[in-house]
């Protein structure tokens, strides 16, 4: 990083074809790192080419929706222990109504939020995993599928077993009550906070399984909001896009319609190619009635995710479906046979920038990246998919 280097979610973009929710965050990033003394100033720096954009992929990262990480930013660091690598991630700052810089959001209240996330937040966080040593995200996000969620749109269940994993080392350090109140409050008062680090695991899995000569694993799935793009273990860095789709299925908050929606865009689809998210939603009803579903259509929709994996995960397993893996390991070779798309469960956010979130849904990854992957595969290695 550099202090004037942004990370954004999706494939490679320029600042002027960037969507309306990417361009707010990047704006309330510009104020946030004191870069720009207003948002409107921000644009004007940002139209003037200022900052450089680079997406989070290229840099062992991911970053849910509009994806921006500014240098001032603290990170997750997730460990791959088996492999060595890591993965990176910022922190969750709210779900739902909350206005948030990932979904656009730039106002005062956001960036004042950003600045205790720095200053309080992360500190303690930090203090807490030194005490612990180490946190297994793995065995949190396998008890949390027992419990309900699906570490993607739902995290209820995760957040609660890093909630109680932390406590304890909150209160055996030096912090004052004040501060740990604060940063319990935080914490357990935000339903989707472990998000940000099941994608950071996510992240770290599929990273290991890249750049492996003839693999047709897809290891990235990512949207900026205007292009969707996939990344193929054996194509290497290349990237496969398609124009980024809309949710098919969900539900907005009161006072919006389908006119206010931005295309998808964010990096926690890389949740579905490690087996969790809309893969995993036969884990979790609760899920189903909040993308505008049923529990019956989330068990249709893993049954169905599993024609286009290879494997079934070791440790991520299904209650509904008798301790099933989840289908894990999305195959380029069985999505073209098959034509059936990958999907994946999101957020849904307002297309002018500065407003933030106004729903949730499913949305299917396009058909095009997968066949533009499968001419390229061809090309390289002279094997018709």
């Amino acid at each position: 990083m550099n202090e004037r280097l942004f990370l954004h979610s999706g494939p490679p973009i320029q600042w002027s074809k960037m969507c309306g929710p990417v361009k707010g965050a990047a704006a309330g990033a510009m104020v946030y790192e004191g870069l720009a003394n207003s948002v409107d100033k921000a644009f004007q720096r940002l139209d003037d080419g200022e900052i450089q954009f680079s997406p989070t992929h290229h840099h062992r990262a991911v970053s849910p929706m509009a994806g921006i990480v500014s240098p001032s930013m603290p990170v997750f660091v997730v460990r791959n222990k088996t492999f060595g690598n890591e993965a990176y991630c910022p922190i969750n700052e709210g779900v739902g109504r909350v206005k948030t810089l990932r979904f656009g959001a730039n106002d005062a209240e956001v960036i004042q939020r950003l600045h205790w996330m720095e200053e309080k937040l992360a500190p303690a966080l930090d203090q807490a995993c030194k005490t612990l040593g180490e946190i297994d995200l793995k065995l949190t996000m396998a008890e949390a599928l027992r419990r309900g969620d699906e570490c993607h749109n739902r995290n209820k269940s995760a957040t609660a077993i890093f909630f109680r994993t932390i406590t304890p080392a909150l209160l055996d350090s030096e912090l004052d009550k004040k501060a740990i109140s604060s940063v319990l409050g935080f914490v357990g008062g935000n339903d989707h906070f472990f998000l940000n680090l099941s994608m950071a695991a996510s992240k770290a899995t599929m990273d290991s399984a890249h750049d492996i000569p003839s693999s047709t694993v897809v290891t990235a799935m990512t949207t900026n909001g205007v292009e969707f793009g996939i990344r193929v273990s054996g194509l290497g860095d290349e990237w496969f896009t398609a124009p980024a789709p809309y949710q098919t299925r969900g539900k907005l908050f009161e006072g919006y319609s389908r006119k206010d929606a931005n295309p998808v865009f964010g990096d926690s689809y890389i949740s579905e190619p490690a087996g969790i998210g809309a893969f995993a939603m036969a884990a979790s009803p609760a899920i189903s009635e909040f993308v505008g579903s049923t529990p019956s259509f989330g068990i249709q929709l893993t049954r169905r995710m599993y024609k286009i994996t290879l494997a079934k995960h070791t440790e991520f397993r299904i209650p509904y479906l008798n301790y099933e893996g989840t289908p894990t390991g999305i195959c380029l070779e069985k999505v073209v046979r098959t034509g059936i798309p990958p999907v994946v469960n999101t957020g849904v956010a307002h297309n002018m920038p500065g407003i933030g979130q106004i729903g949730a849904g499913i949305a299917k990854a396009p058909m095009a990246c997968f066949r533009r992957a499968a001419r390229r595969f061809k090309e390289k290695y002279g094997i018709e998919l």
